[in-house]
């Protein structure tokens, strides 16, 4: 990419889109060390997951946490707290005072969502998580390093290739990379037949099951994101790396009845916006 800014910024753009992909899949390679699965000895999960956490700019410490309350939750109406993306049901959303409803509509947005939303999640907040309760001291400390890092590193290339110059070969890098990570995240839970119930219904083997989604991609999208598509298997037992997760939907029939969704069919999961506690499904807008 810094070649490429000799001849034109367009390729430079164009080049973006696997270096993207890289990021994505380093940011797989920091998941499953959280999750204490790339590789068997947590110490060094841990310390390739906070180098990684540097170039996602996701810390590791902050991530781990968070992410593992996601997994205990995960379609829990009476536990959307940390690590989800915000869903109302059709009840909640009405009786909002119009101001609200009108930030929820915002917030869902396709726009926010996979492109403003990104951006702030992990050139911002992740910088300052200020949801981050102060009594999580290993948390912040994540945050801080990682912080410290970013600063080192940004201040070493500014000065290897000048900050402008870095600037323009990174940004596209960080946006793309953010909004296809939130848009795998956001498809892997937000399909119309997904898992939602309130604590004394809840189940985590079919909040697992059926609460999220297998998302078949091609072979080479499936390589840059780490095989994170079976995400009905990693829910069930997330100390199964993604280097193992077709060789698990391979040899169990019974794990190959998850909800099937393909890059065309997923885009109509964009719409979905509010559960339907009575239908126990999600739909858009207009059906409240």
């Amino acid at each position: 990419m810094l070649r490429s800014l000799e001849i034109s910024y367009w390729l430079t753009l164009a080049l973006s889109v696997p270096a993207a992909g890289l990021v994505i899949r380093l940011f797989i390679i920091q998941h499953d060390c959280g999750h204490g699965s790339f590789f068997a000895r947590q110490s060094l999960n841990n310390i390739v997951g906070s180098v990684i956490g540097v170039l996602t700019l996701t810390p590791y410490g902050y991530w781990r946490r968070t992410h593992a309350i996601h997994h205990a939750t995960s379609g829990n109406l009476d536990r959307r707290d940390f690590g989800d993306l915000t869903t109302l049901t059709i009840r909640e959303y009405l009786a909002l005072p119009p101001i609200r409803r009108l930030l929820y509509r915002v917030y869902r947005n396709p726009v926010i969502l996979f492109g403003v939303g990104p951006c702030y999640q992990f050139i911002l907040k992740h910088r300052l998580p200020l949801d981050l309760p102060s009594s999580w001291k290993r948390e912040w400390r994540s945050v801080m390093l990682t912080n410290v890092a970013l600063a080192g590193l940004v201040i070493l290339m500014s000065e290897l290739v000048g900050f402008t110059t870095f600037i323009k070969i990174q940004l596209p890098i960080t946006l793309l990379a953010g909004s296809l990570g939130v848009w795998l995240f956001y498809i892997q839970h937000q399909f119309e037949d997904t898992y939602w119930r309130r604590t004394p219904d809840w189940d985590y083997r079919d909040a697992s099951l059926q609460g999220s989604s297998y998302y078949d991609l091609p072979r080479v999208i499936n390589w840059f994101t780490g095989n994170i598509g079976v995400h009905h298997i990693h829910h069930l037992c997330s100390r199964i790396p993604n280097y193992r997760l077709q060789e698990c939907l391979r040899e169990n029939e019974y794990l190959q009845h998850a909800t099937r969704l393909t890059l065309v069919s997923s885009i109509h999961c964009a719409r979905l916006k509010l559960w339907d506690e009575d239908e126990r499904r999600l739909v858009g807008f207009h059906s409240r």
